[in-house]
């Protein structure tokens, strides 16, 4: 992979742990959605976040970059990113990458995993494909689903789009659905024989979500998440 040097454009938070960081690259870049970043921090020293913006919009590359205290290994890149104004990255890692196969979509992702999957989402919205997406988000607090106004409004401008976000501890206030997100999923589809599952999380989340599903008929071939090469 070749290195890219990138121009730090902005870093705003998200939450009171998630950062969005904008990146400029010295020209258009090439990669596909769901396709990963790898910050360059020393000559062996590569870390991986996911991209969140689309394909076509390759002008810039968008992070999101959870960094609560004690995390060392996000924090440190927004250390650098602040301190010295540019970055150098990779782009075009992982092979978890959107497929059009016909198949509805189901898109899971815990936390700020939803960048792969929001990357995803907007590439397959923008291309005219009409086949029908659902995106299960799932976060502890409503407030971890930092995008959650921008998803419903997609949603409501894409007839083949459904928004389902899933929090773990709802306040009284929270009327939609509660607990572990793919116990959402798995509440919704009795059988996955003829669906996509495109997966980000935990890599505990998304062994469940590999065993679990797979007893429902999902194909290991249409399952797909960067987590599942190195579980």
């Amino acid at each position: 992979m070749s290195e890219i040097k990138c121009k730090v454009a902005s870093i705003t938070p998200l939450t009171e742990v998630v950062q969005k960081v904008e990146l400029t690259p010295e020209s258009a870049v090439e990669f596909k959605a769901g396709q990963y970043a790898m910050v360059v921090m020393g000559e062996k020293d590569m870390r991986p976040f996911s991209i969140a913006n689309a394909a076509f919009d390759n002008s810039r590359i968008e992070l999101h970059i959870g960094a609560e205290p004690g995390n060392s290994y996000a924090g440190e890149v927004l250390e650098r990113m602040r301190a010295e104004g540019e970055i150098v990255i990779n782009v075009g890692n992982g092979n978890a990458f959107l497929q059009s196969n016909g198949l509805p979509m189901v898109l899971i992702a815990g936390g700020t995993g939803f960048s792969y999957t929001y990357s995803i989402l907007q590439e397959h919205l923008k291309n005219g494909d009409k086949t029908p997406v659902t995106l299960y988000w799932g976060g502890k607090h409503a407030a971890d689903l930092y995008l959650a106004e921008e998803l419903n409004a997609l949603a409501d401008a894409n007839d083949h789009f459904t928004f389902v976000p899933v929090v773990e501890f709802a306040c009284d206030e929270w009327k939609g659905r509660t607990g572990w997100v793919h116990h959402a999923v798995m509440a919704d589809h009795a059988d996955f024989s003829n669906v996509q599952v495109y997966v980000a999380g935990r890599f505990e989340m998304a062994k469940v979500v590999r065993d679990d599903f797979t007893q429902r008929g999902l194909k290991v071939e249409n399952l797909f998440g960067d987590a599942f090469a190195f579980i």
